[in-house]
């Protein structure tokens, strides 16, 4: 029997449009916007200026605390300005704006298709080269990876497991890359295992990947009998930190805890390539698998981009923005923001472009509560949305806050099987925000 969490969760439609398409390299645009808060944590502090020569991987902002994130140039050409520029989002942040010339990289990167697979490097050594390297959780969170392999004092690593789950419908760029990255992938999960001294490495794959599954268990018994390719049932949001656990282990992570609290460090296999090719290759994190897909998209395409391309050329390459066109989300269509134009950079998290038209953009009248239960039944994290929306629409923080407010991973299940379509996920991540900021407050004062 395949495994899975045991909590909740849901099965909708999985539309990998573009589950066959073989990564394809997007030409380099114009010019790029790469901002410098591409990651969880305080923003990166520029150190290049207006005038500048770039090369690929020159370094352009640097880690400005503990939980931050080196930024690199993914293009080479001119520092055109440093200024705010217009995210995703509808905010602005300040960004390096940089106009291509060429394509020169740092001579220090190792460009060549050649598989380097020994590492005399120490642990440390290895987290600090994926440190420089700007590193983050490429799975949507872009939580700085090198802080994430430092646990803190009194937690124990015993087990690495690797996130190749991809359980968002729509999105393939992970399943696109275990298929042409396979053995740099085992390696990278070598190099960390090192690094957060551990002999013992999952990678869990949901069944719907059967290739992928076949191609890594077939490296691994050859060469990586230390890492264990795990079959998982289907079901979203398998790829959440704490559901992968406790499908994996049987383990439940506590309210507040870390993974690494049960003895587990989860890595995206994303980020695991990255590792390979910052510790292997001396390559910083300048570009990523986007998948680029949506109902009425011409040529659903897996596409690396440069960090800092516009979405509008990624949309080019696959055909155009259809004319039906309503709405556009960056990520999966369960835990993806929709974004504010097509003018917006491409960032470090940015896992997925997709597009759907008008008629399936809108949302539903919401009704009344029909107190039915089912959001209770689905939530992976054993919550009560209907009990915590309330809490939020009549400000009621402490009864929102011993429920458990913080614990939501956002993952929008309670909403999509809401019969009612009530807009719960809206409600509990504001809901959410302001606990945390009550907090804080306490906290200070």
């Amino acid at each position: 029997m395949l495994k899975t969490f045991r909590t909740g969760g849901i099965h909708p439609p999985e539309n990998k449009q573009a589950a066959n398409c073989k990564i394809t390299a997007l030409p380099v645009s114009g010019q790029v916007v790469i901002p410098l808060n591409q990651h969880i944590g305080v923003p990166a502090e520029a150190v290049v200026g207006k005038g500048d020569t770039v090369k690929v991987g020159t370094l352009l902002a640097k880690a400005a605390g503990f939980v931050s994130a080196n930024i690199h140039s993914s293009v080479s050409g001119t520092v055109r300005k440093i200024g705010d520029a217009l995210q995703g989002n509808g905010a602005s942040a300040s960004s390096v704006f940089i106009d291509v010339d060429g394509d020169e990289w740092e001579e220090t990167i190792d460009r060549t298709s050649t598989i380097v697979r020994e590492c005399t490097l120490s642990g440390k050594e290895i987290i600090d080269k994926i440190a420089a390297a700007g590193i983050v959780g490429l799975g949507g969170a872009a939580f700085p990876t090198h802080v994430k392999l430092l646990p803190p004092p009194g937690n124990k690593a015993e087990v690495l497991i690797v996130n190749g789950v991809e359980c968002e419908p729509y999105l393939t760029s992970d399943h696109a890359l275990m298929m042409a990255k396979g053995e740099e992938i085992l390696i990278g999960v070598r190099l960390l295992m090192k690094a957060i001294q551990v002999n013992r490495a999952l990678i869990g794959i949901e069944r719907n990947k059967k290739d992928a599954i076949a191609f890594l268990t077939a490296l691994a018994s050859a060469k990586y009998r230390d890492i264990e390719i795990v079959p998982l049932k289907v079901k979203y949001p398998q790829g959440g930190e704490k559901q992968l656990i406790d499908a994996l282990l049987r383990r439940k992570v506590k309210s507040d805890a870390l993974p690494v609290s049960v003895g587990a460090v989860v890595q995206n296999v994303g980020t695991v390539f990255a590792v390979y090719e910052a510790v292997q290759k001396n390559k910083p994190l300048t570009e990523r698998v986007v998948t680029v897909a949506g109902t009425e998209i011409f040529r659903p395409s897996n596409l690396l981009v440069r960090v800092g391309t516009p979405v509008r050329a990624l949309l080019d390459a696959v055909g155009g923005l259809p004319d039906t066109t309503g709405k556009i989300i960056s990520g999966g269509p369960m835990m993806g923001r929709t974004l504010v134009g097509v003018d917006v950079p491409v960032t470090k998290a940015c896992s997925g472009i997709l597009v759907f038209p008008a008629k399936d953009a809108g949302r539903k009248s919401a009704a009344p509560c029909i107190r039915c239960a089912k959001c209770v039944q689905v939530c992976p994290m054993r919550l009560n949305p209907a009990l915590l929306m309330d809490a939020t629409w009549y400000e009621q923080w402490p009864m929102a806050e011993n429920n458990y407010i913080v614990d939501c991973i956002e993952c929008g299940s309670c909403s999509y099987t809401c019969p009612a379509h009530r807009p719960l996920l809206d409600y509990i991540r504001l809901g959410k925000n302001r606990v945390k900021e009550l907090a804080r407050l306490r906290k200070s004062s």
